[in-house]
This record gives C-alpha cells, sequence and structure tokens, in this order.
C-alpha cells in the first residue's frame, strides 16, 4: 500500500497544479492571438472566428465540470484528478499539432474538458481535507496557481513571439503538458477525502485519513473525535433525504445554497476579468500602444495578479467572506467605469487598427492612455484580493457533502459557461459597442454587491457540516447571528468526557 502525503499544505500544493494549468488554459491565446505566425498559419481569423477559437476550451470546461460530478461521486476526488490530467495531456499534444481551425478548436474542447474536471473537483477535494481554520487559505492556492499559470504561459509565449515561424505558437501548446505530467505522478501518493470514504461508508479508512492530516496520526485526538461526530451525524441525516438526483440541488432545503455556490463562480466570471484577460493585448492596442509595447504592459498585468493573490492567501482566514467579495465587487466597478469613460471621452473610431478588424477604436490622447492602462492594472489587483480567491472558496464551503460534488460541478459548469459567453463575445463586442463593453461589467458588479449583501451567508470559521445550522437561521443573510451553536455543544461535550475520565467515542 502506498504510503500517503501527510502535510496539508504540501497536498494543496499538489492539488491545485489544476488551478495551474487553468492558468495556462486562460493565457494560451492571449500572447499568440497578436503574432504575425500565428494570424497567417490560420487566415487571420475574424472577430467571431477568433472569439469561437478562444471559447472552445472554455466550452469543454463546461463539459467536463458536468462530467467529473459522475467520476467524482463514484471513483473520489482524487482520482478525478488524475483522469483529467489524461485529458489534458492529449489535447495539449493534439493542440501544439494543429494543422486548422477545426483541429485547434477540437483539442482546446479536448483540454476544456481536463480544466473543468480540475477546477470543480480540486477545490472540493481540499476543502475535505482541510482544517477549519486554515481551508480558505489552502483553496486560495488555487487562484493563486492560476496567477502563476497565466503569469508563465504569458512570459513562454511572449518569448516565442520572436521567433518568425510557426514554433512560435506550436512551442508553447506543447510545453503547457508538462504540469499535468507532474500532477499525475503525485496524484497517488495524495489521500483521498475523507469526506468521501465516510460517504462510501470506509469509516476506518476516514478516520486514518483525518487524523493523519490533523493529528499526526492520533486518531482520539479531540479535534478529530468532533469533526468524525460532525461527518457521521450529517451522513446519518442525509441518508433520511434518500436523493442523490440532480433535483436534489434545487429542493426547498438546498436551493439557496446552490444558488450561492452557482453565482460565487457567476459573479466572479462577470467581473469581465477574463475579457482583461483573455484579450488583453486588445485591449491595450485599443488604449494607443503598439504591438510590442501592448505585450511589454501585458506582462505587468500579469505579475500585479500573482502579487495581489498574496495577501488572501495569507490573510483569507481573517477576513469575512462577504465583505471581501462586496468591497472586491465594488471597487472593480469603479475601475471599470473609469476605463470605460476614458474611452468615451478620449477615443475615436476607426475602421480597422493595425490590420485587424476586430479593433474599430483607438485612443490616441497619450496621457488619456495611461490611465486606461493604469485603470486596467488597478481592477486586477482588486480583482486578484477578492473575487479571485473568494470564487473558488466560497462554493465549496456552502454546500452539504451529499450533494457538494453535484453542486460543485455545476457552479463550475456555470463559471465555464459565463467564460465562454465572454470570451465568445468579447471580440465583437470590442468591435461593435467598443468602450460600452465596460459599462456592462460594470454594472454587473454592482449587482453582485447588491446580491451578496442579502443573501451569502458568511462561511468563515465555520466546519462544513455547521453550514446547515447557518442558513437554517434565515436565509437572509445581513440577519444572520454569528453564533457557534454546533461547535460550542460538541466542544463541551468533548471537553466534558475528557475530564471525567471518559473515551471520547469515534
Amino acid at each position: 500500500m502506498v504510503k500517503h502525503f501527510t502535510n496539508v499544505y504540501l497536498i494543496a500544493a499538489f492539488a491545485t497544479i489544476g488551478g495551474f494549468i487553468q492558468g495556462f488554459d486562460i493565457t494560451s491565446m492571449s500572447g499568440i492571438i497578436g503574432t504575425k505566425p500565428y494570424r497567417r498559419y490560420f487566415n487571420d481569423p475574424g472577430a467571431v472566428e477568433q472569439g469561437g477559437i478562444t471559447a472552445s476550451m472554455a466550452g469543454g470546461s463546461l463539459l467536463g465540470s458536468i462530467f467529473s460530478t459522475f467520476l467524482s461521486d463514484r471513483y473520489g476526488r482524487r482520482d478525478t484528478l488524475f483522469s483529467a490530467c489524461l485529458f489534458w495531456i492529449v489535447g495539449s499534444a493534439l493542440m501544439s499539432a494543429s494543422q486548422d481551425v477545426a483541429m485547434l478548436i477540437v483539442s482546446r474542447v479536448i483540454n476544456g474538458i481536463a480544466v473543468g474536471m480540475l477546477t470543480s473537483q480540486g477545490p472540493t477535494y481540499i476543502a475535505e481535507i482541510s482544517p477549519v481554520h486554515i481551508r480558505g487559505r489552502l483553496i486560495c492556492i488555487q487562484q493563486w496557481m492560476i496567477t502563476w499559470g497565466e503569469l508563465i504561459m504569458y512570459f513562454i509565449q511572449y518569448g516565442c513571439s520572436f521567433i518568425p515561424t510557426n514554433t512560435a505558437f506550436r512551442a508553447p501548446w506543447g510545453i503547457q503538458m508538462f504540469p499535468a505530467i507532474i500532477l499525475l505522478l503525485a496524484v497517488p501518493f495524495m489521500p483521498r477525502s475523507p469526506r468521501w470514504l465516510a460517504s462510501k461508508d470506509r469509516w476506518e479508512e476516514a478516520i486514518d485519513v483525518l487524523a493523519s492530516l490533523h493529528a499526526k496520526g492520533d486518531r482520539l485526538d479531540p479535534l478529530v473525535v468532533a469533526e468524525v461526530n460532525e461527518i457521521r451525524e450529517r451522513i446519518t441525516l442525509e441518508a433520511k433525504y434518500s436523493a442523490t438526483s440532480w433535483t436534489e440541488l434545487f429542493n426547498r432545503r438546498n436551493i439557496v445554497r446552490t444558488h450561492c455556490a452557482i453565482f460565487a463562480h457567476l459573479w466572479s466570471q462577470f467581473s469581465g476579468v477574463n475579457a482583461m484577460i483573455y484579450y488583453i493585448v486588445y485591449i491595450f492596442q485599443m488604449a494607443g500602444l503598439s504591438e510590442n509595447s501592448s505585450l511589454t504592459a501585458a506582462s505587468i498585468q500579469y505579475a500585479l495578479n500573482v502579487v495581489m493573490t498574496v495577501p488572501p492567501l495569507l490573510f483569507a482566514d481573517r477576513w469575512s467572506r462577504r465583505w471581501t467579495m462586496m468591497l472586491g465587487s465594488l471597487t472593480m466597478a469603479f475601475w471599470l467605469f473609469t476605463e470605460g469613460s476614458l474611452m468615451a471621452v478620449y477615443g475615436h473610431h476607426v475602421p480597422h487598427l493595425n490590420g485587424n478588424k476586430t479593433l474599430t477604436w483607438v485612443v490616441d490622447n497619450s496621457k488619456a492612455s495611461k490611465a486606461i492602462i493604469a485603470s486596467s492594472y488597478l481592477f486586477v489587483c482588486c480583482y486578484a484580493m477578492t473575487w479571485g480567491p473568494m470564487g473558488w472558496i466560497y462554493p465549496p464551503e456552502v454546500v452539504p457533502l451529499y450533494i457538494r460534488s453535484k453542486a460543485v460541478s455545476l457552479a463550475t459548469a456555470v463559471n465555464w459557461g459565463g467564460n465562454f459567453a465572454l470570451t465568445f463575445f468579447t471580440p465583437p463586442g470590442f468591435k461593435n459597442i467598443q468602450w460600452k463593453v465596460y459599462f456592462i461589467f460594470g454594472t454587473i458588479c454592482m449587482t453582485a454587491l447588491i446580491h451578496v449583501f442579502f443573501l451569502f451567508q458568511e462561511t468563515r470559521g465555520r466546519t462544513l457540516e455547521e453550514m446547515d445550522e447557518v442558513f437554517n437561521q434565515s436565509i437572509w443573510a445581513f440577519k444572520v447571528q454569528y453564533v457557534m451553536l454546533i461547535n460550542e455543544g460538541k466542544a463541551a461535550t468533548i471537553e466534558a468526557e475528557i475530564v471525567e475520565g471518559a473515551q471520547p467515542k469515534l
């Protein structure tokens, strides 16, 4: 029997390689679409065609996130990650060998399936192995790895952009398979989710995993005993429902929780961040930068994304989830409205920009151009500190175990559905309504702020099983009293048993 890793930080680091792969996915086109070898080889794709090429991976991710729930419920979170790596390696090989647009799209769909599986099951797996006091930090590693993936892939593409041959795009697409190979080799040494083991009535294994991860192997540690009892009570209660179908996500017990998980991803996507990432070169060219200058300026934005994800990585478990999301919505809306206004006032229409028919708006004023670029940087900084990590932390925390895999998969599918819509329609948006795109995203951010205030319950500091009590208090998040009835009751019981010399029961 293979001995598994016991350090939760190490396990989370390997599990979030899926986030690193997603970062590669996000920037797999951004540094390439403006290069001459790519445009020449694929016959200079128009706005709709380029939108379809870029969005094909998001479409595959939507399918992969739904498909992953069947694998995850039956074979476990860990084995689903293993399967996703195989999809990614095959897709990357085909992508680097693409002969035409059709082959490129098919390969990106296959890669997208892998990313959908990784992004739906990776955060769920981390949430289910993490101690409550560092759960937010560990899931936040997912977003940090995404930013590293974006930065590294962008610089790979930037370096290859100086190659005059087709290697300029084939080399980056081939290199991206290596993180999946690393994760593939690490998966056998990662423990299975203790909550998944418990749901399969494999209690001895579940207790062993919890003890090794949270108490250095001590099965009688009070924290392990409390956690096992909570999981047991929750599974017993859920067994009474005898419902495992998809409709269970939308019944009276779960619909509010399911909808919060879905909208955490939806608001994160429709903040406009991926339009800023996928098409950052287009945006900076509209701001008046040349092709080479826009590539350099874009690299700064990717670096800022990495750096500004560090604060939530360190302090996510000290920050209120809901107030972080609301503050993020407000500040991102401000910078989006600022950027749109600057483009509207100082820009003008052109038939095309540098031969690119997708770009029909340009800003010639140098001061306005710098302000637009600065606003873009600040927008990404705000996202990196708020919705970036919270969009991944929140969904696994709000849904019960027996529907967690389905709910998180559905939420991730909605995430990728939103991603598909954005990446497909952003190029036509830039072509037809130009600066108004920013106003649309800004309005969506303000809507998200209102929604979070009313319906998103606080999850910080609560066990995954404890969220039932929170949602039972009220559907209105601003009314819920921050009490820990379940934790306090269980802690008192265990403490009394220890004081009286009784053996805590598993």
